[in-house]
């Protein structure tokens, strides 16, 4: 398989020479001279110090007959541009793109980056393992600071288990939003039955996180922030 790699990190490094021992065709793009000669000492001729953000480089490295292009630099937008050039110039099939910012996940799969490696997801997912259940974790700032999005888990001992949304007060300026069960996204409605190991997305206003956390957790409050 004819793989072309972008961006000659550590990411990039590796990866290629996992992938050269694994017996792979394929070309690594470092638009740093002296990354790229650097690389080129350990790794041979794969390496050209070309800018995978141009089109007619990633032409000489043979994007027209590639597998897979990987884009992992360090940039964003450097990768999401090498992405579609990839996709819509060079038709290739698969397209894979480092993401080092995970508010930009959602423009990436939207622009059809066929699959996304986020190191910042995957450490926040290994962290949010150790928050314990009788929390609310604090996921974002909406409306200027106004209103929160506040994720809470609903176990065997919160207040709001096998109870329905309407069977819950909550002030207003709270809105039970989203239920995720088994790893899958649903909207709440009205005959929703909250279970075990639910997660609940809400849009709450600061001052009634506190309310929100006796109904659903009914522990002491504490908010967490990631």
């Amino acid at each position: 398989m004819f793989v072309i790699v972008v961006g000659g990190g550590k990411v990039g490094f590796y990866l290629t020479k996992e992938l050269l021992a694994e017996g792979h065709e394929l070309v690594l793009m470092e638009k740093d001279a002296r990354s790229a000669e650097r690389i080129r000492d350990e790794l041979g001729a794969v390496v050209v110090n070309r800018d995978g953000c141009e089109g007619t480089h990633l032409a000489e490295a043979g994007a027209n007959r590639a597998a897979i292009v990987a884009a992992v630099t360090g940039d964003d937008e450097d990768n999401l541009v090498v992405c579609q050039m990839a996709k819509h110039h060079f038709d290739v099939p698969r397209t894979i793109a480092r993401v080092n910012n995970p508010r930009n996940e959602g423009l990436f799969k939207h622009l059809g980056v066929d699959e996304i490696i986020s190191p910042t997801r995957m450490a926040l997912s290994a962290i949010e393992q150790d928050i314990p259940v009788h929390e609310l974790l604090h996921l974002a700032q909406l409306h200027g600071g106004e209103l929160d999005l506040i994720e809470a888990q609903i176990a065997a001992d919160s207040p709001a288990l096998g109870r329905r949304p309407t069977d819950i007060d909550l002030p207003e300026g709270c809105t039970l939003f989203v239920l995720i069960r088994q790893d899958k996204a649903q909207a709440i409605r009205p005959d929703t039955v909250f279970a075990d190991g639910d997660k609940v997305i809400a849009i709450s206003k600061i001052e009634c996180e506190t309310e929100l956390h006796r109904q659903l957790i009914g522990k002491t409050p504490a908010i967490t922030p990631v």
